[in-house]
């Protein structure tokens, strides 16, 4: 073996429409939300305005853990959503045309369903994937998954606005 083949393999900066991720810079860049509401941590997989896998790592130190619940500790439902929404609003904004900074609004929710508790100590990924998009409203798919196993899944929709 030569040492050319311990050398890492060089990275070229992604092509229009090849997977690229957003780490926690781009995040705050992209969205409105911060602590305690920031409910990813990392895109770590972002295919143009079709799909993104967003990353939560859940731990003890979150506020919503004092009370839910003090000695069970259990990631509420709802967070989930919005780690899922948060994550197609990625979408949306990584998908914009340049232009003026856009906001995404949070339009509705369909299909939840709540398979698994999540807490403390587990990474949840948000696969979430474009059903359609018309004018400036976008629906979405999305998936809940820790260690491979789904916890959580829901159809919602969003709309994007100038800022």
């Amino acid at each position: 073996m030569s040492e050319t083949d311990n050398a890492p393999a060089e990275t070229a900066a992604p092509a229009r429409g090849t997977l690229e991720v957003m780490d926690i810079q781009a995040l705050l860049k992209a969205l409105p939300h911060r602590y305690p509401f920031l409910m990813i941590d990392r895109i770590i997989e972002i295919d143009g305005d079709d799909s993104a896998i967003g990353i939560k790592n859940v731990t003890i130190n979150e506020p919503q853990f004092q009370g839910h619940f003090p000695n069970a500790p259990v990631m509420p439902g709802v967070l989930m959503i919005e780690g899922m929404a948060q994550t197609a609003g990625a979408i949306c904004v990584n998908a914009g045309s340049g232009g003026p900074p856009k906001l995404v609004y949070f339009m509705t929710i369909d299909k939840v369903k709540f398979r698994k508790p999540v807490g403390p100590g587990d990474v949840v990924e948000y696969h979430v994937r474009k059903m359609k998009k018309r004018a400036n409203m976008w629906w979405f798919e999305a998936t809940a998954i820790v260690a491979g196993v789904k916890v959580a899944e829901a159809e919602l929709s969003a709309m994007l606005l100038n800022a």
